[in-house]
């Protein structure tokens, strides 16, 4: 379809929008700044982002008296942006507080918006728990897009199956294979389920002393379990629409909470399709764990691992070392990446 052309009274609207917003963005950076430099903040202090809100995150102090107090603050226009999870640096105003700095972070979890730029979702993470349920039925293409995205990150992965209070005689074999092809390879796999109490003291012993970001698709129950492992929180929950089975978005910024015994949970929005548009071709194969011990031993160095000789990938999933839902999903995967990549050409 051919792209709508905008008429010059079209153009002109959009970029007085787009300038009125530059300009009250700009006013706020002044106020801030002349508070600053008037000495009417409180001194700095160490604080951590627990929510974010376009130019305002609500952030949680760390050090003195006001240790554990939840403040609304500004963030100054020459951060960067901060997500759930980072570590700053903020002094306490007249109304909420101003970031002044950014501390490192030691990892970040990133996913492309649907203009393809790539944002951060959370950062200074230990464990992805990827969510999948017995309803709405796991695919393990997105399940793989998934880790593919935790191992490029330097994350480590979980993979989490909820419901299992749904499980029976129809679904459970199809279920069990499915978990049996990712423990294999030697992931993690966890069980749970949010109405049935099951599973819960394990998967909090998991994530005790870490922090981790449950991910998954919209109805896997994602808000039921963090509203069963931290009674209070009370977070929103979707029912599964009765014509998909898919679920409903309930979850619409990432917002992480603590743990009574220790560790922290940051909850992310429901995403259906995990993109992966900004991994080049050629990483997309260190996503994929058990491929990295043959990456490099091919005969030829540019080889394309389709019909080459010598091609040491094909080797190992021709001797079951790599398994044939793995491999047609690194293709499936792959052929997404090269169409996307054409169309940005």
């Amino acid at each position: 379809m051919a792209k709508r052309k905008l008429t010059r009274r079209q153009h002109w609207r959009i970029n007085k929008i787009q300038q009125e917003r530059a300009e009250r963005v700009a006013k706020r950076d002044a106020a801030v700044d002349a508070e600053l430099e008037g000495g009417e903040l409180g001194p700095e202090q160490s604080g951590l982002v627990i929510s974010h809100f376009g130019r305002q995150v609500d952030v949680e102090a760390l050090d003195g008296e006001a240790r554990g107090t939840i403040v609304r603050c500004h963030m100054r226009a020459n951060l960067g942006q901060l997500v759930t999870g980072d570590q700053i640096v903020w002094r306490a105003g007249t109304e909420g507080g101003v970031i002044v700095a950014n501390r490192p972070r030691r990892s970040v979890l990133s996913r492309p918006n649907p203009q393809g730029e790539l944002k951060p979702v959370a950062a200074n993470i230990d464990f992805i728990v990827i969510t999948v349920a017995v309803e709405p039925t796991p695919f393990s293409n997105l399940i793989d897009r998934y880790l593919v995205a935790a191992e490029l990150s330097g994350i480590e992965p979980v993979l989490l199956i909820n419901k299992i209070d749904l499980l029976n005689d129809d679904n459970r074999p199809a279920i069990e294979a499915l978990l049996q092809q990712y423990q294999a390879i030697g992931y993690q796999i966890l069980h749970a389920s949010a109405s049935a109490q099951a599973g819960l003291a394990e998967l909090e012993a998991e994530l005790n002393d870490r922090v981790s970001v449950f991910v998954g698709q919209s109805g896997v129950g994602k808000s039921s379990l963090i509203n069963a492992l931290l009674p209070g929180v009370d977070l929103k929950v979707g029912e599964l629409s009765e014509q998909t089975r898919k679920g409903r978005h309930t979850t619409t910024t990432a917002r992480l909470f603590h743990f009574p015994t220790g560790g922290d949970l940051i909850d992310s929005p429901g995403i259906r399709e995990f993109a992966l548009w900004h991994i080049e071709p050629d990483q997309l194969m260190e996503g994929f764990r058990e491929f990295r011990p043959h990456i490099g031993h091919c005969r030829f160095r540019d080889c394309k691992h389709q019909q080459e000789p010598g091609c040491a990938l094909k080797a190992a999933y021709q001797n079951g070392d790599i398994s044939e839902a793995r491999w047609q999903s690194y293709w499936h995967i792959l052929a997404s990446l090269e169409d996307q990549s054409i169309k940005v050409r």
